[in-house]
């Protein structure tokens, strides 16, 4: 019997397997659509549907350069023994290699891409490994950025930062070393913005309403004059912007300089220009739920 692009479908749709898998239990069973489905679940690969509804929190964070492009990716996975698992790596590094290579708009799109070095696109490779591993795995996010960057990965793919440089500095070794030191100062001190110019108006009226607040609450400072009270939101304004923007911040290898005058100091060093012009921050799970294990109630559950 003929196999048809139509059958193949019709059983990826029934199963979320493979489109050569299916093409495969489509041959064995003489095109028979429930035999194949029975052919399918035999091989494990059907219960791969079935495990995208359990939660993905764990993972890795992956950074690859190949050329100007730089790409930072998080797959998540349901358990931190899967995200070491070297299958598992190595598949997060060829998804994040077909991201620096095509360029992808999403997520949506990558997924219907061919992952580097195989015939299967994105998304039956992750269909695949999903049932050959056992878990549920998804492709959360990812950026691709062109340009000068430097990059560090912290915790073995927990927190993945880099930074894009501005440079007419011809010595490669020494502008590496300062993007490592301020990637390595963002994974530590998560900044949320590269400079005072970056946060938003909206920001800075609601730290103003909460200090002012702050203020007007401690009997001691509420009936100061309206001036003293504006000077001392400036002042507490300033400490926001030392805390939460990346060239404010206190350098954390020498105490004594921001991070702005360390780029300045290392630049007239090096006799160029210097400019940090942007930073990423990934940190795998931020944000997701993560399952909470009851190992009481589970034991329970078993007694019964």
């Amino acid at each position: 019997m003929a196999i048809t692009a139509k059958d193949v479908q019709a059983l990826r749709e029934k199963t979320g397997c493979g489109m050569m898998d299916c093409k495969k239990a489509l041959t064995e069973t003489n095109g028979d659509m429930e035999e194949a489905i029975k052919f399918l679940r035999e091989k494990g690969l059907a219960k791969a549907e079935k495990k995208a509804s359990r939660i993905a929190a764990e993972g890795l964070i992956d950074i690859y350069t190949e050329g100007n492009a730089t790409g930072i990716i998080e797959v998540n996975s349901e358990t931190d023994f899967v995200a070491k698992n070297e299958t598992f790596r190595a598949f997060v590094h060829s998804v994040l290699i077909t991201v620096v290579k095509n360029n992808p708009a999403d997520v949506e799109a990558l997924l219907e891409m061919k992952l580097d070095g195989s015939d299967m696109t994105v998304k039956d490779a992750l269909v695949e490994k999903i049932a050959t591993i056992g878990e549920n795995m998804s492709i959360r996010r990812f950026v691709r950025v062109e340009g000068k960057t430097a990059s560090y990965i912290h915790g073995e793919g927990k927190i993945g930062t880099i930074v894009m440089i501005d440079t007419d500095i011809d010595n490669d070794a020494a502008i590496d070393e300062l993007g490592k030191n301020i990637c390595m100062q963002i994974t530590a001190l998560n900044p949320e913005y590269l400079a005072k110019e970056d946060v938003p108006q909206s920001v800075l009226d609601n730290e103003k309403e909460i200090l002012i607040a702050q203020i007007k609450q401690d009997p001691k400072m509420a009936n100061k004059p309206e001036a003293i009270i504006e000077k001392m939101v400036s002042g507490r304004l300033s400490k926001f912007y030392d805390l939460n923007c990346l060239l404010e911040q206190e350098y954390v290898k020498d105490g004594s300089l921001k991070v702005c005058q360390y780029v300045e100091n290392t630049a007239k060093e090096l006799g160029g220009k210097i400019a940090i012009t942007k930073f990423l921050r990934l940190e795998k799970g931020e944000g997701l739920q993560k399952k909470e294990d009851d190992f009481a109630a589970e034991v329970a559950k078993m007694a019964q």
